[in-house]
């Protein structure tokens, strides 16, 4: 990465026990803190299945203090009030115990010292200390009768993850929450307690490098937690992006005419139905395919009038000017499929993610092309050619796309220098949010990246290199 970055200030040493080096105590607000609460009630239920039934069961009066401290997961330091309640408070009690009723008014209250130690990617919890005494005055609840004496609810991993500008003075203890809601939502597993501790820590990087990426960003994208959170970046440019595009040279096209007319305002191709639903290129740097199979089924459309969803293992599998998993150029694509004489359905040959023998048929050829076009790299003029002719294979850097979750992305252009380009995707529209205006980019990353599988680019500053290598196929 090009910028210095910032570690957060946690402490993941490897190994099993909670007795290894810690980070800073932090003060929680103890009666509002849900993962206070949570570890309340765990000490609790760890205090009563102890004690027995000896006296009622016990319940929660007051959290008086609580702390916590990053140890290879998260310390909890309680100081807390119970309420012991009397047998005449359970269902069942019989007559032997009406003398002791006759003079229960009250509940006796102990007051608790709790230590708990928590592992919640790992759903691991363990009470390590517990030290108890008759209440003092200053530790008792002072009325009870009002009290509510229920045992708080557990607290509730978030439908979404926290906002990187909640990270604050217990950052820490909010990064373990992004960390589990994280595995939570992309279901995510590793093979063992040290790895896990491994991609915590790359998690905790990623979420600096996203907020770094978030302040010196010019347009209105949010960046933050995304599927590849866990991904160093060399791991995610080898699984996902396409160095070749930018190592080898392009074959020679010949350039495309471009429109006298001025572009509109706007315009998406989506909204005109030239576009299929997003898709998945998996673990596979596949996304020319990608890109150059999302614009054939665009020129289909618009010169044969059916919006026809196409094989990319065809090309990942038959293309051998290119390197399937490997990375490819569009320009070769449209070569490749001149010479096998076009593409099969998705359906007929459907998607794999791995480089497999050729099984390609001509039999089941359903779209051909004839050629293909360079399209100029004025940004004006693109916009011109794509409203007339459909969707464009474009190439960009792929900078800010591991992190990036809505919104306009305009990095400044030294961090996404357009010499760089590594990802190829679909440019389908166009357009302005506010006053900013943007290119609407189909990525191959799945429904559940970015805005419904979208990016969304600054448009009039040739933001990331978006402009340098644009094309398509030509059908007669």
């Amino acid at each position: 990465m090009l910028v210095p970055l910032l570690l957060l200030g946690v402490l993941l040493p490897a190994g099993p026990g909670p007795a290894l080096g810690a980070g800073a105590l932090r003060e929680l607000e103890a009666a509002r803190d849900p993962a206070a609460l949570e570890a309340a009630r765990f000490a609790l239920d760890s205090y009563s299945r102890a004690a027995g039934q000896r006296g009622g069961p016990a319940r929660l009066g007051a959290i008086r203090r609580a702390q916590a401290q990053v140890v290879n997961g998260i310390k909890y330091y309680l100081d807390v009030t119970l309420l012991l309640m009397s047998p005449c408070s359970q269902d069942g009690f019989t007559n032997q115990d009406a003398a002791n009723c006759e003079n229960s008014v009250e509940p006796e209250q102990i007051a608790c010292h709790f230590e708990v130690w928590s592992q919640p990617w790992m759903d691991r919890k363990r009470l390590v200390k517990q030290e108890c005494h008759p209440a003092e005055p200053l530790e008792k609840v002072q009325s009870t009768a009002s009290l509510e004496l229920e045992e708080p609810a557990r607290a509730k991993i978030p439908e979404e993850p926290v906002r990187l500008e909640a990270l604050s003075q217990n950052a820490s203890i909010q990064l373990i929450s992004l960390f589990k809601d994280f595995l939570v939502t992309y279901k995510k597993s590793y093979k063992d307690e040290r790895e896990t501790e491994r991609r915590l820590q790359i998690f905790a990087e990623n979420l600096e490098k996203a907020r770094t990426i978030q302040e010196l960003d010019q347009g209105t994208a949010e960046y933050g937690v995304t599927k590849f959170s866990d991904l160093t970046e060399d791991e995610f440019r080898s699984l996902y992006l396409n160095p070749l595009l930018a190592k080898l040279p392009a074959r020679p096209m010949k350039p495309a005419a471009i429109p006298s007319d001025p572009p509109p305002a706007e315009w998406d191709w989506r909204e005109h139905g030239a576009v299929t639903g997003i898709k998945d290129q998996g673990m596979c740097g596949s996304c020319w395919a990608f890109s150059v199979t999302g614009n054939v089924e665009g020129q289909w459309f618009l010169r044969r009038g059916s919006l026809v969803s196409l094989s990319e293992q065809e090309l990942v599998d038959c293309d051998g000017l290119d390197h399937a998993c490997g990375g490819g150029l569009p320009s070769n694509a449209y070569e490749a499929i001149e010479q096998l004489g076009g593409l099969e359905t998705e359906g007929d040959y459907s998607y794999e993610g791995h480089k497999q023998s050729c099984s390609f048929s001509t039999s089941k050829v359903a779209v051909y092309i004839n050629s293909s076009v360079e399209i100029s790299r004025d940004e004006t003029e693109i916009a011109a050619w794509l409203v007339k002719n459909g969707p464009i294979s474009i190439a960009l850097n792929a900078f800010a796309m591991q992190f990036y979750r809505r919104g306009v992305s305009h990095p400044f252009r030294l961090l996404c220098n357009p010499w760089m380009i590594d990802h190829a995707v679909l440019l389908v529209g166009y357009g302005t949010r506010g006053r900013t205006p943007f290119w609407a980019i189909k990525n191959s990353w799945g429904k559940n990246w970015g805005e419904q599988g979208y990016y969304y680019l600054y448009r009039g500053s040739r933001a990331c290199g978006m402009n340098t290598m644009c094309s398509s196929a030509v059908v007669d």
